[in-house]
């Protein structure tokens, strides 16, 4: 079934940026014909209340330490968007077994993709400099952008480059775990330097 790919790349996706997807599917669904697109995304309401909310995501997610706690607000969030949305594309009645495994895959391909994401991002954070999450914001924007393009024209291709981006993700996560610990101990670390240096010995 052609809405597979879709959907799992739109569950990438929304892991990464929900927002983005609600938008960008909108838009083509409403202004370029995609028949793939569920008509509840195309309504001009929730067109505006996702611009807005990517505009707020585009300006937080390039900030050091503000883009963690975006990330930890958007735990459940992204989610229930990537399910949602997978639900609404597969097209059934309501509640029926299609529609619940559809969006059981969207709802679970985003929370792989946005524990990679967000993990990545702790890491991204031990840099000292802001630049890099600038960078890298701007990256998962474009590929964001890119794989769901894509995927409206040609869904199968689009979701090979989800799939690969996926486990190369989780595999970076794997090698980032431990400069998130050693940075965390170097914080422990500072935090009880400082505790040691404001306790004066008593004569």
């Amino acid at each position: 079934m052609s809405v597979i790919p879709l959907i799992f790349t739109s569950g990438w996706a929304s892991g990464v940026n929900a927002y983005a997807v609600v938008l960008l599917l909108g838009l083509f669904g409403r202004f370029g014909g995609a028949d793939t697109v569920p008509p509840a995304l195309e309504r001009t309401d929730v067109l505006v209340v996702a611009a807005v909310l990517f505009l707020c995501e585009a300006v937080a997610d390039k900030i050091p330490y503000v883009d963690t706690a975006w990330d930890a607000v958007h735990t459940l969030i992204r989610p229930a968007a990537g399910a949602v949305v997978g639900a609404l594309m597969a097209g059934h009645d309501p509640g029926s077994l299609g529609q619940v495994a559809a969006g059981a895959l969207g709802g679970t391909t985003a929370l792989v993709s946005h524990g990679v994401k967000a993990s990545l991002r702790m890491a991204v954070n031990t840099s000292p400099e802001p630049a890099s999450n600038i960078v890298v914001s701007l990256l998962e924007d474009f590929s964001v952008a890119g794989l769901v393009t894509l995927a409206i024209f040609h869904p199968w291709v689009a979701a090979s480059g989800a799939a690969v981006l996926l486990v190369v993700g989780v595999l970076l996560v794997w090698f980032a775990v431990s400069r998130i610990r050693r940075f965390l101990q170097r914080r422990r670390e500072r935090r009880a330097a400082r505790a040691a240096v404001g306790v004066q010995p008593q004569f």
